[in-house]
């Protein structure tokens, strides 16, 4: 990518092919969801910068209590700089998950646009400093609704995307405001500056979670997040997978688990309320604050008072084998190098320095015959995003 994030040429030229005729890692039933995805390939060698490159740094506050605290933390948070950035550990994890990303937002305005036809209006729940503003630039999105609970997120979010519009003078770009407010306890429709918009899609991406403090936040957020969706509207979004986290937990014998990447320490194992089970999450450079367990069927069952209807729900390793199956998609990961390569290119080493981190990618060679090299996660990466899944709900007439 160039300075301001385009794709360069060299890189639109990098092939990433499977050694099944391009239809990506192929796993058997039996085998668990601890298996990295591994695709055989040409990856590109340099690192590169994407505007829209982020992870879950989005949280939500209210003026008192746990949120709060979550908001002060991101609120302090400093930018890192693109260096540093990707001299990370967890650079392609950040890759992969931006990747999910973009291919669940493609997906959906793909979806809205079978429907209708001239504007789309999107909310964006949980902006965080506007991660996504370069994927709804390249939806041809007409208006954009950014909100957050940290003002300082917000702030920098407005900044991102007066730079974007600077940048891209000759091209169109949608409109947009920021609001700071607290999605958990306050009415969004009270702060829109047009008091009759309604959207086509909400996202709220790693964020929906920590609304489960409470009863009355989760309703109160799943309110926000479709009440202005227009019939036909979608609700997406990305979420800790509930079951998943119980079972790592489950297999533990504390109330602890993780790798050198990440870690998740419950407060308290063997009981799991439905609303307020608070756990601690921790990922290298990027988060280290509580957050909610969210139990889905209830989450499915609360959203039937909105007129919403579950129509997709996929964990992220469901997803990546689906969508790497497409040529368009397969393309996208490569040219946001959202896999490692394997063997590292010359001069240069893996992110991880346990040979273990990459069994996975020295089986599947010796297994076949794919094309070198391969790209890949490291297991400790893929451990940390596979607890995630993707969700969808569409507005019923």
């Amino acid at each position: 990518m160039d300075k301001t994030g385009s794709v360069t040429e060299s890189q639109q030229q990098t092939h990433l092919e499977s050694n099944n005729g391009g239809n990506g890692l192929q796993i058997s039933e039996s085998e668990t969801s601890s298996r990295p995805p591994v695709n055989g390939g040409n990856l590109p060698l340099k690192r590169t910068r994407d505007d829209d490159l982020d992870y879950p740094t989005k949280r939500l506050r209210t003026q008192e209590g746990h949120s709060s605290k979550v908001a002060a933390h991101y609120n302090e948070l400093k930018e890192c700089g693109l260096q540093v950035r990707n001299e990370s550990r967890i650079v392609h994890l950040r890759n992969f998950n931006n990747w999910m990303k973009s291919a669940l937002i493609g997906e959906f305005l793909d979806r809205v646009r079978q429907k209708k036809k001239g504007r789309i209006a999107v909310l964006d729940l949980g902006c965080g400093k506007g991660g996504d503003l370069l994927k709804w630039k390249k939806g041809r999105i007409s208006k954009l609704v950014c909100t957050d609970i940290a003002d300082v997120s917000v702030t920098q979010c407005r900044q991102r995307y007066s730079d974007m519009k600077t940048r891209c003078r000759n091209e169109d770009v949608f409109s947009a405001e920021f609001i700071t407010a607290d999605s958990t306890k306050e009415r969004l429709s009270e702060k829109y500056s047009d008091p009759e918009i309604t959207f086509d899609i909400c996202s709220c991406q790693f964020v929906y979670h920590y609304s489960f403090e409470t009863h009355e936040q989760a309703d109160l957020m799943l309110r926000n997040a479709c009440e202005r969706l227009c019939p036909g509207g979608y609700f997406i979004g990305t979420t800790p997978d509930g079951f998943e986290l119980v079972k790592r937990l489950e297999a533990s014998e504390t109330n602890l688990f993780g790798n050198d990447v990440y870690s998740v320490k419950f407060y308290e194992k063997g009981k799991y309320p439905l609303f307020g089970c608070k756990y601690d999450f921790s990922l290298e450079g990027v988060v280290n604050v509580p957050e909610f367990l969210i139990y889905f069927p209830v989450l499915v069952e609360m959203a039937k008072k909105y007129n919403m209807k579950l129509i997709y729900k996929k964990t992220f390793r469901e997803f990546f084998e689906e969508k790497v199956k497409n040529d368009e998609q397969k393309t996208l990961l490569r040219k946001m190098q959202a896999l490692e390569q394997y063997p590292a290119p010359d001069h240069s080493k893996l992110t991880s320095d346990k040979e273990e981190d990459y069994e996975h990618a020295k089986m599947f060679i010796e297994n076949g015959q794919p094309r070198l090299p391969l790209g890949t996660l490291s297991k400790s990466e893929w451990d940390a995003t596979s607890i995630y899944l993707l969700f969808a709900f569409e507005k019923l007439p």
